[in-house]
């Protein structure tokens, strides 16, 4: 039976080239076992050894030009309706059909800003470069970037739903970490144990484990994206945690900070809870503006300056990225308009986006808060999928 999601995000990219008047998209792949292209899972449904060729046009038609020996598996995974096997050489088929469909623009996944549009690696553009010599295709080629935007960051109702059920489990472990934090105890400890968790629950991990989770303790602390290091767990120590599972295919990513109390503490000191409290504002102003139409470098700036008036610095990256089939997924980013980032910040927001948001700031002597909300984007405003951290998480212990 074909991936009926795969099958639906094909329907959705025919609408997307209508939409953005491109005749044809061309994803054209080798050895996917040991280098996939990103958009093979979510169209395709399956990997390829040979030189192949999955087309998908404005018009509707999608076509499989693949190696003989995969037939067989092709039509068992159902999701490209017509196949052409060829043995020697996929030249002539490919060849053929193109001359047949006559597109005037031909979208391939090469992109400068997107790491999920640029699969195409540069010696199988040569390959398809080499191959289509002859013909006037060639100089027809677009990259696929708008479209991989579109299609990744427009979430249907059943993707919502899969990142919802793993968000709901993120949670979960979040509250057993805070039962299981103790003075003493390193960040390598608390990342085990959560591990742990995972594995006993058969879940996966949402990024790579040298850094999932990413553990911070206290005010020296490696950098935002470093793995989990053997600094002790301290009293008047601030803790903050980045994890996220990946769980039927499809990701969460949050974060959320706790404060160790001393022996002669029954709360957080006054500048460890304004610092926390500036956090959760921001995150309350930049989500109140999201909506449709809005560019990302608009809404980080939102929470950029309201931090940095508020006395801290800015933090050093974006605001919040997108998420799906993995933690950083989509188009467009909140993120400030650095050269680092491309065009992505000035791409707007659409509806079904799915974002995270997640600003940080050192609060001296103590360590670094933030926290990391996931909220979907509809029609006018914006709806939290991840139940908001408000108050910060005490340890008492």
């Amino acid at each position: 039976m074909a991936d009926q999601l795969v099958l639906e995000k094909q329907k959705q990219a025919i609408e997307i080239l209508n939409e953005k008047n491109i005749d044809m998209w061309l994803t054209f792949v080798r050895e996917t076992g040991n280098l996939k292209d990103p958009m093979m899972d979510m169209i395709v449904g399956t990997g390829a050894t040979w030189h192949s060729a999955f087309i998908i046009t404005k018009t509707g038609e999608t076509i499989a030009i693949i190696g003989s020996l995969e037939e067989a598996n092709m039509k068992t995974v159902g999701t490209f309706k017509t196949i052409i096997p060829y043995l020697k050489s996929i030249r002539e088929d490919l060849v053929k059909t193109i001359e047949e469909l006559n597109p005037k623009n031909i979208a391939i996944n090469y992109s400068r800003n997107s790491s999920l549009a640029d699969g195409l690696t540069y010696g199988v553009f040569l390959e398809l470069v080499d191959l289509l010599k002859d013909t006037p295709y060639v100089d027809r080629f677009v990259s696929s970037e708008g479209i991989v935007a579109a299609l990744r960051g427009r979430k249907s109702e059943a993707e919502v739903g899969y990142i919802k059920e793993a968000i709901k489990e993120t949670l979960i472990i979040f509250d057993q970490v805070t039962n299981f934090i103790e003075p003493g105890k390193s960040e390598k400890d608390v990342a085990e144990f959560v591990k742990g968790i995972c594995k006993e629950k058969g879940f996966d991990l949402a990024w790579d484990e040298e850094h999932c989770p990413a553990v911070f303790s206290g005010p020296d602390t490696a950098g935002a994206h470093s793995g989990p290091t053997n600094n002790k767990i301290q009293r008047g120590h601030v803790i903050n945690m980045d994890f996220g599972i990946k769980l039927n295919g499809y990701c969460s990513d949050l974060q959320r900070t706790w404060y160790v109390l001393k022996e002669n503490e029954t709360e957080p000191p006054a500048e460890v809870i304004r610092g926390f409290n500036v956090i959760v504002d921001s995150i309350q102003k930049s989500f109140d503006a999201i909506k449709p139409g809005k560019k990302g470098w608009e809404i980080d700036e939102i929470a950029r300056s309201f931090i940095v008036e508020n006395g801290y610095e800015e933090y050093p990256h974006g605001l919040g990225h997108q998420v799906g089939r993995v933690a950083h997924d989509g188009g467009a980013l909140l993120g400030p308009r650095w050269e680092r980032y491309g065009n992505i910040p000035y791409l707007e927001i659409e509806k079904n986006n799915i974002f995270t948001i997640e600003p940080r700031l050192p609060i001296k002597n103590y360590g670094i808060a933030t926290i990391e909300e996931i909220i979907v984007v509809h029609e006018d405003g914006a709806e939290f999928l991840s139940k908001p951290q408000k108050e910060i998480y005490i340890v008492k212990k």
